[in-house]
């Protein structure tokens, strides 16, 4: 099996204008029964404040279940918890397997990359915000306007040549393959 950094990130969500991972996703990715995770949780409560995890709200949960065309979370008893980065990490030092390790770090080294992503192309999304404002308000201009979306082009363009050339053995997991 091998869980690379894409799969991973179709794992984080944003929620409450948060970055987290939901707990049947993490058990999935442990490979462990969401119980146990529950459990985990329960038991060492004191290491889990607020901003580690939280419960998200029944129509947190409905929006979440109305972005997939199809839901396989089939009637859970109890309330989704979604865990913060942090959390995702306390939750490893209790778990304490290999596999949680190894895959922790993987989930560390996807949210570091999230987070380069943001900070790098911050600018280029400010000066994207730029244009459309200013063509908005030189409608009837159609030379600049084309000049501005080439512009904007180019910067996308530059963005998803750099996104292709990171270097993906960098980010992954992969158990030794045995026999």
């Amino acid at each position: 099996m091998e869980l690379l950094n894409d799969e991973i990130k179709t794992k984080i969500y944003e929620i409450r204008d948060t970055k987290v991972m939901l707990d049947s996703d993490l058990a999935k990715l442990y490979q462990v029964e969401t119980k146990r995770i529950n459990e985990a949780v329960k038991n060492n409560i004191d290491k889990f404040p607020s901003d580690f995890v939280f419960y998200l709200t029944k129509d947190e949960e409905e929006n979440l279940k109305s972005k997939f065309s199809t839901s396989s979370w089939g009637g859970r008893r109890k309330s989704i918890k979604a865990f913060t980065e942090q959390g995702v990490y306390m939750l490893a030092t209790i778990l304490k397997s290999k596999i949680a390790t190894e895959v922790t770090i993987n989930i560390m080294r996807t949210f570091t990359k999230m987070r380069e992503f943001a900070l790098n192309y911050k600018d280029v999304v400010i000066e994207l915000q730029n244009m459309k404002e200013e063509l908005k308000s030189t409608k009837e201009n159609g030379e600049q306007n084309s000049h501005h979306i080439k512009t904007a082009f180019e910067l996308l363009s530059q963005i998803l040549d750099d996104t292709t050339s990171t270097d993906k053995n960098l980010i992954g997991f992969r158990p030794d393959k045995k026999g």
